[in-house]
């Protein structure tokens, strides 16, 4: 599909649409039943100071913004490193930048008390770092392989969840202790002023992504092609790693470990909307928003009272993906 100003418009403005309706359902659903005309109320703010308003307002609505948030960078990330590195099996999770930022958190924790700007920014350096090492150790001879790529980023995704739970396993540290349920995605305790964080650097990343969306669609043909076309190619891939880094180290921050949305999403938007990343990218954020609504809502219900962490879900999901990917790699919709 082409990505006119136009197409880009309506297909943004329906999937905006799509993520107000998934909200609003997902308002309502949870261990506490609240039907669409209370959430409809309090969201006019005519609904009286109840348990139903403290429900949607403490708990419900901080976890549905936080998950969005989550979605739509996840998502992004995913887009970006398939097409920088020409790898559809590309994703922070399976490439260990996740590993790597939720390593940088926990050793901020680790050395004192840490704030949540402070484990925010370690997060940040262990995603960036995760990235270089991956990037050196697949390149070989000028070029970076496909299967090293993925193997290293499995490989030290593995090392750094390993190396965190032996640290978990050793300290007497109860806050540590409940970084366990964390490792696995969790969105039970989210608040609001993590919303605020995570919402303007979501929106600020995503825009700036947007800017970089011309030279998505040439790095995708090729490095060589892309240098032909006037992309400064080493100076582009730096930006965009240290824009995802930001995006991908802040998320794990605040959300843990969730797999494979960065993976499925920008597959499905591709398939759907094409290759064009200026219409990919803001789609599969839009999109990327509404999956994790839903999946964190069906972590929160489908074992009511008793909640799973969304990461549980989505690799539940994204797992025969990515088998269906290994077997389908090259195909027609790549």
């Amino acid at each position: 599909m082409r990505a006119t100003p136009a197409r880009v418009g309506l297909v943004c403005l329906g999937l905006t649409l799509f993520l107000f309706l998934v909200l609003l359902l997902c308002l309502g659903l949870g261990t506490a039943d609240i039907s669409p005309a209370q959430v409809l109320t309090w969201l006019f703010g005519t609904i009286p100071e109840n348990s139903a308003a403290v429900i949607l307002t403490k708990f419900r609505l901080p976890r549905l913004l936080l998950a969005a948030l989550a979605g739509a960078s996840l998502s992004m990330c995913g887009a970006v490193f398939q097409g920088v590195l020409r790898n559809p099996l590309a994703e922070p999770f399976i490439l260990g930048v996740s590993g790597g930022a939720a390593a940088g958190a926990v050793l901020a924790l680790l050395l004192g008390p840490a704030g949540l700007g402070l484990t925010a920014a370690a997060a940040f350096a262990g995603a960036l770092a995760t990235i270089l090492l991956v990037m050196g150790i697949a390149r070989r001879h000028g070029r970076m392989e496909t299967s090293t790529l993925v193997l290293t980023g499995v490989m030290i995704n593995a090392f750094f969840t390993s190396a965190i739970m032996f640290v978990i396993s050793t300290t007497t540290d109860q806050k540590l202790h409940a970084i366990m349920f964390w490792l696995y995605g969790d969105l039970s305790g989210s608040n609001i002023e993590q919303a605020w964080l995570l919402g303007p650097i979501v929106l600020g990343g995503g825009l700036l992504l947007f800017g970089y969306s011309r030279h998505l669609n040439l790095l995708s043909a090729g490095d060589r092609a892309a240098a032909l076309a006037g992309v400064h190619v080493e100076k582009v891939k730096l930006i965009l790693f240290l824009i995802v880094s930001l995006l991908c180290g802040v998320t794990v921050c605040l959300s843990g470990l969730i797999g494979f949305v960065g993976l499925m999403v920008p597959h499905l938007v591709r398939m759907v909307l094409g290759h064009d990343y200026r219409l990919l990218l803001p789609a599969a954020g839009l999109f990327g928003a509404s999956f994790l609504v839903l999946a964190d809502t069906a972590a929160r219900t489908v074992i009511s009272p008793a909640q799973l962490p969304v990461g549980v879900v989505t690799a539940s999901l994204g797992a025969p993906f990515f088998l269906m990917l290994l077997a389908r790699r090259g195909s027609r919709w790549w």
